[in-house]
């Protein structure tokens, strides 16, 4: 097996780890809304999940590692990326921010601090800001 071979596997890996994560969050309350699935499908594409590894996750979304960021910057920029997501299109419509809280708590944001760290996050979005700027925003919000 060649080096580009592990490299390649390894992200694989982490893309089903992290999409199952998702599936998990969605499907908290035992199903997967309109939205929700819509979202997951587009989600699907984006992380490469081909339609045998999509129909094995839902199945059992508890059987990939969950593969949490262990750095603040890093879950801000995991929450970056699902912001975007989420934001994109307007799949998910009203339900954006009850998704965004839920996948934030997941990230390990805390209750009490998740309401304005999602509002800040949309509203972040909605001003076009790139990674950067978003994680340093979100780092400075309370100054």
């Amino acid at each position: 097996m060649s080096f580009s071979d592990l490299f390649d596997t390894g992200f694989k890996q982490r893309n089903q780890g992290h999409f199952a994560s998702i599936v998990r969050v969605a499907m908290e309350n035992g199903h997967l809304s309109v939205e929700e699935r819509a979202f997951i499908d587009k989600l699907a594409k984006k992380l490469e999940i081909t339609e045998d590894e999509y129909k094995e996750i839902l199945a059992n979304p508890y059987k990939y590692p969950v593969n949490p960021p262990h750095l603040y910057v890093q879950r801000l920029e995991r929450l970056y990326d699902l912001s975007r997501m989420v934001y994109a299109d307007h799949i998910l419509g009203p339900k954006q921010k009850e998704i965004l809280t839920r996948f934030s708590l997941a990230l390990g944001f805390t209750p009490g601090n998740v309401k304005y760290i999602v509002d800040k996050a949309l509203s972040l979005l909605v001003m076009g800001v790139d990674s950067e700027t978003f994680v340093y925003e979100m780092q400075h919000m309370n100054k």
